[in-house]
């Protein structure tokens, strides 16, 4: 399913498979992604997860040629059996600019027009449990490490 892309104050926010990401998009989102989760959080992980590549959508923004956020969105059945929104990231030069909220808005945007009608899970790391109640998550299950991070599932 092909979804519009949005044009919002010069930022132009994406959504594609993975078959229809350029190679530089495809660049831009996974040095976003190390940068955030390998470097940022000094936690070495396997971040390319093969998840990128079957049954999952990639939405990202793009400003000044560059990747300033992204998030992957899971078809029902692939993680949980519900919609699964993972890898929420915003580049350190757009923290505190709002850039996080209308990604969180967007992502859930999308995700309720390709699964109408279906509850949204994540894994949310636990420091931002708060930002993700702002959009109408409640915890399920207890904290647990991964990664060396304390995660929560959350779901909307």
């Amino acid at each position: 399913m092909k979804l519009s892309n949005l044009c919002i104050n010069s930022e132009q926010w994406i959504l594609k498979t993975f078959e229809e990401l350029t190679n530089y998009e495809l660049y831009c989102i996974l040095h976003l992604r190390n940068s955030i989760f390998i470097v940022d959080q000094n936690c070495a992980f396997e971040d390319i997860d093969g998840k990128d590549l079957n049954n999952c959508y990639h939405l990202f923004c793009i400003l000044n040629k560059q990747v300033i956020a992204y998030a992957r969105i899971f078809e029902p059945n692939i993680i949980y059996s519900e919609p699964c929104i993972s890898r929420v990231c915003t580049s350190l030069n757009f923290r505190g600019k709002g850039i996080g909220k209308k990604l969180m808005k967007i992502t859930l945007d999308k995700t309720s027009i390709l699964f109408s009608k279906q509850s949204i899970r994540i894994e949310a790391q636990l420091y931002l449990k708060k930002f993700y109640e702002g959009f109408g998550f409640k915890t399920i299950g207890e904290p647990y490490v991964e990664d060396g991070i304390e995660h929560i599932q959350m779901l909307k």
